[in-house]
């Protein structure tokens, strides 16, 4: 049963759709308390048979399903799309994640369902929206990285572009939703609206996030290449390797961080420096100071670049793997670990529920 107390209660939602971006909208609002009934087709969501997978159900399906009510819907048969729309009538969000059109073929389209229930919002994420030249296009999450922006400047400039290490076009496109679905319900609750259609295109998503990279280029040409590890433009905040072979992230980019942290690894001159007091002078001096940072992290183990930046005050942390994070005691304070039993009994830990809710 809901939690009554949970900000979504009664908040009933249908979700169409598979894999990644629909799924995790609708995962993010049952978090807090919104009843989602998930609608698979016969043969599943695909993601039950991506990566490491328990007695053939996938782990990450467990994450990305947690909290829902799945059923089954044959949706080429007359009955099962009449059941799809009553749930879609009876619902006051629905997330979907097909390519544009596919709904209206299977007569759930937006004019439908909001004839049965005016008050409806209806989530529509897919690669380029609901309109436009490539509204056609098939599209993922990694074509949306690319077309967005994120993959050209992700890498070392003398390597191709690369991916990072999850699905994050899916995801910041699942966080629009989530936004999207929100404000749009609110409308309809509190301003007395009519529901309405959230219209999130991958690309758009990922590209809402690229920056100052259209002014930089619109005001004089400029175009942010890869740059690695380094934030370019704002130094100094990289990644070092430590005499043990650990790789810590600091980030000493404000000016009386940068004064600290030249103080404690010895650099009393850099700290003193007039022309590095501020971003534009460490900026013009930064191979130079980079160098600085890798040769005395790199003469110390990791506890002690730690215990040295700790003191300091200036922002670090190892990177961490995820056998870090589940021995870090922050994460277990801040309650980012919650226990899933699976079907057979055996007890696994997922990520736990963001963001923190006080009050």
């Amino acid at each position: 049963m809901a939690d009554p107390k949970q900000p979504l209660a009664g908040v009933k939602i249908v979700e169409l759709g598979s894999l990644i971006a629909g799924p995790f909208c609708t995962r993010l609002m049952a978090d807090f308390g919104a009843e989602v009934t998930k609608i698979e087709p016969p043969e599943g969501d695909p993601l039950r048979r991506w990566r490491r997978l328990h007695q053939g159900t996938s782990l990450w399906w467990y994450v990305q399903s947690r909290g829902k009510r799945c059923i089954t819907l044959n949706l080429k048969l007359d009955a099962d799309r009449q059941r799809a729309r009553e749930l879609c009538a009876g619902a006051d969000i629905v997330v979907e994640n097909f390519r544009p059109g596919v709904m209206e073929k299977l007569g759930l389209g937006w004019d439908t369902l909001s004839a049965l229930n005016p008050r409806l919002v209806m989530v529509r994420i897919s690669g380029f929206g609901q309109s436009g030249p490539y509204r056609d296009l098939p599209g993922f999450g990694a074509v949306g990285e690319s077309m967005g922006g994120l993959r050209y400047v992700t890498g070392f400039a003398d390597r191709p572009p690369v991916r990072t290490g999850v699905s994050i076009g899916d995801s910041i496109a699942a966080l629009y939703a989530v936004m999207g679905a929100l404000m749009a319900l609110r409308q309809v609750e509190v301003n007395g609206g009519r529901g309405q259609i959230v219209d999130v295109a991958l690309y758009e998503a990922v590209f809402a996030m690229m920056e100052s990279l259209v002014p930089e280029f619109d005001h004089d040409g400029f175009i942010r290449e890869r740059s690695g590890n380094i934030m370019p433009g704002i130094t100094p905040s990289n990644t070092h390797t430590t005499a043990d072979g650990r790789h810590i992230t600091i980030g000493a980019n404000g000016d009386a961080i940068f004064v600290r942290l030249m103080r404690a690894i010895g650099r009393h001159d850099l700290a003193a420096a007039p022309d590095l007091a501020d971003n534009a002078g460490r900026d013009a001096r930064r191979d130079e100071i980079y160098a600085v940072i890798d040769q005395w992290v790199g003469r110390h183990s990791h506890d002690e670049v730690m215990a040295a930046l700790k003191q300091a005050e200036v922002p670090a942390s190892k990177v961490y793997s995820v056998a870090d994070m589940l021995a870090d005691p922050h994460f277990h304070a801040r309650e980012m670990f919650i226990p899933l039993t699976l079907p057979d009994g055996k007890v696994i830990r997922m990520p736990g529920i963001v963001p923190k809710l006080v009050g």
